[in-house]
C-alpha cells in the first residue's frame, strides 16, 4: 500500500440508499462498510461507506437542489474516477440495472472510460486501463 492515497470522498445525496445501489452495481466487490445517523448542523440525515477496506464513497442524505451540472463553469468537483477490470462490464451491470452511459470518454491506445450522471448530477468516470506501464496509461 502506497503511502499517500485518496482513501474516500463524501457527497450528500437526496437518495442515499439508490446511490448505494448504483455504486454496488458498478464495483460488485464494493460492499457497505458502514452506516449510521447523525445530526448534521441542526439536522437528522443518514450516511454510509460503501467501497473496500481500503477506499469508499462516504454518502449523505438530505441534499437539496440540483448537483452541479458537470457542464457548467462553476466550482466544485466534476466527477470521480474508478479504475475497473472491465469496462464493458460495468456498462452491462449499470445498464441492466436502468442506468444509461452519458458518454464515453475519449479514444486513448491505453484506456477506455464511460461516464454515468448518477442521480443528482453526482458523475462517476469508470477506467479500464489497457496497459501496467503508468508513462502509457498517463500518457497525455
Amino acid at each position: 500500500m502506497h503511502n499517500e492515497y485518496v482513501e474516500h470522498i463524501n457527497a450528500t445525496v437526496k437518495d442515499i440508499e439508490h446511490a448505494a445501489q448504483f455504486l454496488i452495481t458498478a464495483m460488485p466487490s464494493w460492499q457497505i462498510r458502514g452506516r449510521g445517523k447523525m445530526d448534521w448542523f441542526g439536522r437528522p440525515v443518514e450516511w454510509l461507506h460503501v467501497g473496500t477496506e481500503h477506499s469508499y464513497v462516504a454518502l449523505q442524505s438530505g441534499g437539496e437542489g440540483e448537483g452541479l451540472n458537470w457542464r457548467e463553469h462553476l466550482a466544485g468537483v466534476k466527477h470521480v474516477g474508478l479504475v475497473v477490470p472491465s469496462l464493458q462490464a460495468v456498462i452491462t451491470r449499470l445498464a441492466d440495472a436502468g442506468f444509461a452511459v452519458d458518454h464515453m470518454g475519449p479514444t486513448h491506445p491505453h484506456r477506455k472510460s464511460a461516464y454515468f450522471i448518477q442521480a443528482d448530477n453526482l458523475q462517476f468516470e469508470f477506467i479500464e486501463y489497457l496497459s501496467e506501464l503508468a508513462t502509457e496509461r498517463n500518457a497525455y
